[in-house]
């Protein structure tokens, strides 16, 4: 028997970095300014540090928007896999060209992810898991986090692209127009 609701736990989840953060710059903060020297440096580094994580779990809490939806992805040792209930597929975090968000995939909006010659492997924003594509999309060289989470949030009505590599896509993964 739990005493906190369901959806309070998952919202407490959502933002579990965000809180804990907030709980190691307050520590700092108390340490900082309750003593002297050595030990109020350590306390403001404290603070430093929560500072930081909090900000981290404040855009991995943007990037979350549920679980629910159909699949499970998994983050290994640089690949992605995804493990849908009519689909799936595995793509290195090396060989990813281009990510987009299409909002239009049904019955979730999906993350689209594409390597060169191959289809891209679509992953529904809500699959379990999906938040591990945060880190993943978060290495790649010249991606836009904020950009991508504002895109995130206000649903667009057509496939936008989030990120692409410098280097050019073969044709083979053209994308035909009456999909955009």
């Amino acid at each position: 028997m739990s005493f906190i609701r369901p959806e309070v736990r998952s919202g407490l989840w959502r933002w579990r970095e965000t809180l804990a953060g907030l709980l190691v710059g307050g520590f700092g903060l108390w340490g900082a300014i309750g003593s002297e020297g050595a030990a109020e440096m350590l306390g403001y580094a404290f603070t430093v540090a929560g500072a930081v994580l909090t900000f981290a779990g404040i855009q991995r809490a943007r990037f979350r928007i549920g679980s629910d939806g159909p699949g499970l992805v998994e983050v290994t040792e640089g690949q992605v896999t995804y493990f849908g209930p009519n689909d799936g597929g595995t793509i290195a975090v090396n060989d990813i060209a281009l990510v987009e968000l299409d909002p239009k995939a049904r019955p979730h909006a999906s993350w689209l992810l594409t390597e060169n010659g191959q289809p891209p492997l679509a992953i529904p924003t809500t699959a379990q898991g999906a938040d591990a594509l945060f880190d993943v999309f978060a290495a790649l060289d010249g991606i836009r986090t904020e950009r991508m989470l504002a895109e995130l949030k206000k649903s667009p009505s057509k496939r936008v692209v989030i990120w692409q590599s410098p280097k050019p896509l073969s044709h083979a993964v053209a994308i035909p127009s009456a999909l955009h």
